[in-house]
């Protein structure tokens, strides 16, 4: 059996696959804070004006970067550069030599898993254009940072809790 695209070296992937690397979690199309003095990011459970709240995906994907220009683009060049990619995202974790989790699409052949994980920001977050009327620092939240305790690898989960 040929290996799975998904396990080979990033830079052999043409752009089918590396799109397919993608689990549509939406946690990169979350807004952002950087401390001006630290440079520490800080997640908010804002969205990007084009995200499907409902389905953590977004709206207009072929043409996101006409409609949000600084709408940034992950690639093999870029992938190492984004810090604040999630723990969870495919290229990440590929580019860090770590094989995709269990619920990831291209392993558990249903684009839901995803959601079922705990991983999508699907029902978690609001657009930017339908926010309340917050100072931002009211939109600051750490989950899209972490991993969801349920998705995590069984090796990042930690011993089991005694009885």
């Amino acid at each position: 059996m040929p290996e799975p695209f998904w396990e080979r070296p990033l830079a052999t992937l043409d752009e089918a696959e590396w799109e397919a690397l993608c689990d549509g979690c939406g946690r990169c199309c979350l807004h952002k804070l950087e401390d001006e003095d630290s440079g520490a990011l800080a997640h908010t459970w804002l969205a990007c004006r084009l995200l499907d709240c409902t389905t953590g995906r977004c709206s207009d994907y072929p043409n996101r970067h006409q409609q949000v220009p600084d709408c940034l683009r992950v690639t093999l060049a870029t992938v190492a550069e984004y810090e604040w990619l999630p723990p969870t995202c495919a290229y990440r974790l590929r580019h860090r030599g770590v094989p995709l989790p269990a619920w990831h699409p291209l392993l558990s052949g249903d684009p839901d898993s995803v959601r079922a994980a705990g991983v999508s920001v699907a029902g978690r977050v609001v657009r930017e254009d339908e926010a309340p009327d917050l100072p931002l620092e009211d939109f600051i939240v750490d989950w899209p940072g972490q991993w969801p305790r349920s998705a995590r690898p069984a090796a990042r989960r930690g011993p089991a809790k005694p009885c």
